[in-house]
């Protein structure tokens, strides 16, 4: 099957959470045999954002670590039409320009073979609806979104039975624990956070759920991501975190290989509209063998098990209190990472979403109705 996937980019995670995700999708797709390509518009964002804080060298590691992946940057005035011509299924995700989702519309409602569909990895449904509806989705077969309370506003916005549900996943080949971890656990040290500051959306939650508990109990705290504003560093500072800007994601395994555990601090959309998307961090975090301890945030589709395969602090008292009995001990840290484990190993690898969509595709035809603008 050739399957032709329209991204912001694959070659750069700078403030893209989505291309982790994307990556080791397209790399199992290819894997199986598949013929599977991401197309990038020249000029992204995020990709002009990485060269411009480290030049093409940061780029690299996504080259070396996904040897078989192979983007093709397009430029703006692209003849769509020919990238896809011999596709089976497209696929545009939510963060391309409006008008690039419009015009692959227009090219379905045309006639041609392929099956498209709308893939929506963020929050804006809730937080944006407006512009979400600006999108003109009348020419797709359906929409792929990644969590149920997701699914539920397009299914209000008249998607009915064409709006699937697709988590994110880890991606087993790149994300698992260190080849040699026996003996490891002695070797590791703190905190470690990987996320990006947030526009906002969490800044009280990281300070009560992330900063303030690691300085109570005394651990050591890295933090890496980028769109930090001089407040947000000063106030990195101010608890004693140390920020040690972007690493691109390939590089988040043996980030985690080095800290005894992490936190997760959901986004305030997802902990109070959104529940039950956990978000790609939790994945590939536990698809690490690291022990996480999550603040608070309803796993509303039953994707873990919470008190297993994570510790839940519900303040920043509760945080404090379960970050130090795990630096204290050994068998909980252990006994946590391997049920975390064990449930992504079983239910949340890029290989489970990939059997998902061929899933999708055998059972259903394509249909491309003619819906009305108010109803995309």
């Amino acid at each position: 099957m050739k399957i032709a996937y329209f991204t912001h980019s694959l070659t750069s995670c700078w403030n893209h959470g989505n291309a982790h995700f994307l990556r080791g999708v397209l790399d199992e797709l290819i894997a199986r045999g598949h013929d599977a390509r991401a197309y990038e518009p020249q000029g992204a964002w995020s990709r002009a954002n990485l060269i411009a804080d480290h030049g093409i060298a940061g780029l690299k590691a996504f080259e070396e670590s996904y040897p078989r992946l192979a983007p093709h940057i397009y430029p703006e005035d692209a003849d769509l039409e020919a990238l896809v011509a011999d596709a089976d299924l497209v696929i545009v995700h939510e963060w391309n320009d409006p008008d690039l989702v419009a015009r692959l519309g227009t090219l379905r409602k045309r006639g041609p073979r392929f099956r498209l569909l709308f893939h929506d990895t963020h929050h804006r449904a809730v937080s944006a609806p407006d512009d979400m509806r600006a999108y003109d989705l009348s020419g797709y077969d359906g929409v792929l979104a990644f969590g149920e309370a997701l699914a539920e506003v397009y299914r209000g916005w008249g998607w009915g039975r064409d709006v699937h549900v697709w988590h994110e996943a880890a991606d087993l080949r790149r994300f698992h624990p260190p080849e040699q971890e026996t003996g490891r656990d002695a070797e590791r040290e703190g905190l470690v956070w990987i996320g990006n500051w947030g526009d906002g959306e969490r800044s009280d939650e990281l300070a009560e759920f992330l900063l303030r508990p690691a300085q109570a109990a005394g651990l050591p705290l890295d933090i890496y991501g980028v769109r930090y504003p001089a407040a947000a560093l000063e106030t990195l500072a101010r608890h004693g975190a140390h920020y040690r800007g972007w690493a691109p994601n390939a590089r988040a395994p043996e980030i985690f290989a080095q800290a005894l555990a992490t936190v997760h601090v959901p986004r305030r959309f997802y902990a109070e509209q959104l529940p039950g998307i956990p978000t790609i961090r939790v994945f590939e975090a536990l698809a690490c063998g690291i022990p996480l301890v999550s603040a608070p945030w309803d796993d509303a589709e039953g994707l873990f098990r919470p008190g297993t395969d994570y510790l839940i602090a519900r303040n920043g008292a509760q945080m404090t209190a379960c970050l130090a009995d795990l630096a204290a001990d050994p068998a909980l840290r252990a006994e946590l990472a391997a049920h975390g484990l064990e449930t992504i190993r079983q239910r949340h690898t890029c290989a489970h979403r990939v059997d998902e969509l061929l899933a999708l595709l055998g059972q259903s035809a394509p249909v491309a109705a003619e819906r009305t603008q108010e109803t995309a």
